[in-house]
């Protein structure tokens, strides 16, 4: 199982999932619990659930209780109401006491994304990016490939604080992931040197 699957209801409702009960191991030694380091655990939640955000499996508008996000990670509630907190800071959730969290819908999404093209756009611009490089991970599917890619965007400036910076707004948009024939356009822009459809199909990327 996977977030956002146990108990959904309708896009939109405001019902708190019930916790999903999760297998007991049966049969075999009894293993010992392997500890890990909280905060390694409490980054790795925060990525799940930032990819959940990403592809829709957490949906705007609904509300999650911490018990029903952390069963499918097998982790437990604590580390979820960590890595939600953080995301209530960020604009991408809404805490609601004694209930959980709503997922925020698409507005602040949407002034994210303007802040990105702002940086984005004049760095593409004025530092513009090798296709060559670009292509292997133009072609690759899913997030991480998108992620770097992204992220190569931007490194010809070679501004470590830019891409710390980009890092944190590409997290903060929660987008799907952007399909390969859509960075592949993108490069044959930058290969024709058409800036005005690069700045057109950045927008698109960005969600602008």
């Amino acid at each position: 199982m996977s977030i956002g699957e146990a108990g959904t209801g309708p896009r939109g409702d405001s019902t708190v999932r019930d916790p999903a009960r999760v297998p007991v191991q049966r049969g075999g030694a009894e293993r010992a619990p392997v500890r890990l380091d909280r905060a390694s655990v409490r980054a790795k939640t925060l990525a799940a659930l930032r990819a959940a955000l990403a592809d829709g499996r957490l949906r705007p508008g609904e509300v999650y209780s911490a018990p029903v996000l952390a069963a499918p990670l097998g982790v437990s509630a604590t580390p979820v109401r960590e890595a939600m907190q953080i995301l209530a800071a960020e604009g991408a959730v809404e805490v609601l006491p004694n209930r959980g969290f709503r997922i925020v819908p698409p507005p602040v999404a949407a002034h994210v994304a303007a802040v990105r093209a702002l940086l984005v756009l004049p760095v593409v611009a004025a530092h513009p990016p090798d296709p060559v490089y670009l292509r292997p991970l133009a072609e690759e599917a899913g997030a991480a490939a998108d992620r770097a890619f992204h992220a190569a965007l931007l490194a010809p400036a070679g501004n470590p604080e830019l891409d710390r910076v980009a890092a944190d707004l590409y997290d903060r948009a929660a987008l799907p992931p952007s399909p390969p024939h859509a960075r592949l356009a993108l490069l044959r822009a930058l290969t024709d040197g058409d800036a005005d459809l690069v700045r057109d199909l950045l927008e698109t990327l960005l969600g602008a």
